[in-house]
């Protein structure tokens, strides 16, 4: 355009997404896309044409995303765009996602469509907004309802609970929440512990738990995906805990003050990305 005074810019094409649309407006570019989403205007001559057409693809076939990331190949691909930066070849992000191609592809054109990823021109797919990815999932993803949840008391407390816990080695676990938050963000003193673990029944007996169905202090929560527990990490004077991206969907959609402390997670995560992405 530079090039050729008073000249503008017109995209056509056959589908322009909600996002890609704003994207076009916020740039000051026309488009028009084969549904009828149009927004053409020009000071030279005057001419504003504005006018809206199909919400979604109309093109997109059997098999394709449906507008969600429900269900276990999402959570692997998400967990895995999460921790790792990209950007990534569909079948790279199989093998590390432990997903099919099809799966990871039917995602990432899920993304790609909601513009949370963009395709390079080397065919290769980047998140560089992981917070909005995160945000998107745990509109689907959501650690109460998602999982099997069974609620219990630490009779001594917390603190005397993360103490036989780090002595423990007959119990496959992952801490989340409030107690996993703390390691990198910590927002108040945690009033209970949300736990991920393989075997519910195991590691309530080896930790001295007691079943409850009022004032529980302990969330032993098996979960629906694995993957949830995969990549943990070693915190906390010598706790297995969740990835921060896993720590902060769970407390996205968490009771009382969990999601003020997702957002505190969130902006530890956003100043310390080369720590915990990679």
């Amino acid at each position: 355009m530079a090039q050729v005074p008073d000249s503008g810019c017109l995209v056509l094409t056959r589908y322009l997404a909600p996002a890609d649309r704003a994207r076009l407006d916020a740039a000051g570019i026309s488009y028009i896309d084969a549904t009828g989403n149009m927004r053409v205007s020009s000071p030279v001559p005057a001419l504003f044409v504005s006018d809206r057409g199909a919400e979604r693809d109309p093109w997109r076939g059997p098999g394709r995303p449906r507008g969600t990331l429900k269900g276990e190949p999402a959570a692997k691909v998400v967990r895995a765009l999460l921790d790792l930066p990209g950007p990534w070849r569909v079948r790279e992000l199989a093998d590390v996602a432990k997903a099919s191609v099809g799966s990871v592809y039917r995602v990432m054109q899920f993304l790609e469509d909601q513009g949370l990823a963009q395709r390079l021109p080397d065919r290769r797919f980047l998140v560089s907004d992981w917070a909005a990815l995160l945000r998107r999932w745990s509109d689907d993803y959501q650690l109460l309802r998602s999982n099997a949840v069974s609620h219990w008391i630490a009779p001594r407390g917390l603190s005397d609970l993360l103490d036989t816990v780090r002595e423990e080695e007959d119990v496959d676990y992952a801490l989340t929440g409030s107690v996993a938050a703390a390691a990198w963000a910590a927002y108040a003193p945690a009033r209970s512990a949300m736990v991920y673990v393989r075997n519910v029944e195991r590691a309530a007996a080896n930790w001295g738990l007691r079943a409850t169905e009022a004032g529980a202090n302990v969330l032993l929560i098996e979960p629906t995906y694995p993957v949830v527990m995969e990549r943990a990490m070693t915190a906390l004077e010598g706790l297995t805990v969740a990835r921060p991206a896993q720590v902060a969907v769970d407390l996205m959609t968490g009771p009382g003050r969990a999601p003020a402390e997702a957002n505190e997670l969130i902006k530890w995560m956003g100043a310390h990305e080369q720590s915990w992405r990679g």
